[in-house]
């Protein structure tokens, strides 16, 4: 009976340590896939870290005002296999992005994101044919 008890108990550990991992990859937990985002803007900075990497891009919003978008990357080791250097995209490039917003009003993530850079080359957060 005891170690009934200790088998289940362990396994009802197992699951719960698992659950946080599940939460931080649902996108759809942070972005709102029915507020759909595409502009052009220019490179400010590249955050080329873990987990994922961050690119911070201003563009103007409606009524003209620079608003700077912070969009979310895959990991950086995963771009690095892709072809991807931290030096791929710099501040002053101009790029068109297509994404999600955040669930959060007051924020300016942007996920699910595919940035096309000036000569074509599409830098997006999943694997596949990023660059062409």
């Amino acid at each position: 009976m005891k170690r009934n008890i200790l088998i289940l108990l362990s396994l009802a550990g197992v699951l719960l340590t698992a659950m946080p991992l599940v939460a931080h990859h649902a996108i759809s937990a942070e972005f709102d896939s029915a507020k759909p985002i595409k502009f052009t803007g220019t490179v400010k900075s590249v955050d080329w870290m873990n987990p994922h990497i961050y690119v911070n891009i201003e563009t103007k919003d409606e009524s003209g005002k620079a608003v700077v978008y912070s969009v979310e990357g895959g990991p950086p080791n995963s771009l690095y296999r892709q072809g991807w250097r931290k030096d791929s995209l710099k501040p002053g490039d101009v790029v068109q992005v297509s994404g999600v917003r955040a669930k959060k009003a007051e924020s300016n993530r942007i996920g699910t994101a595919q940035i096309t850079m000036s000569d074509g080359r599409i830098f997006a957060r999943g694997g596949g044919n990023n660059q062409q």
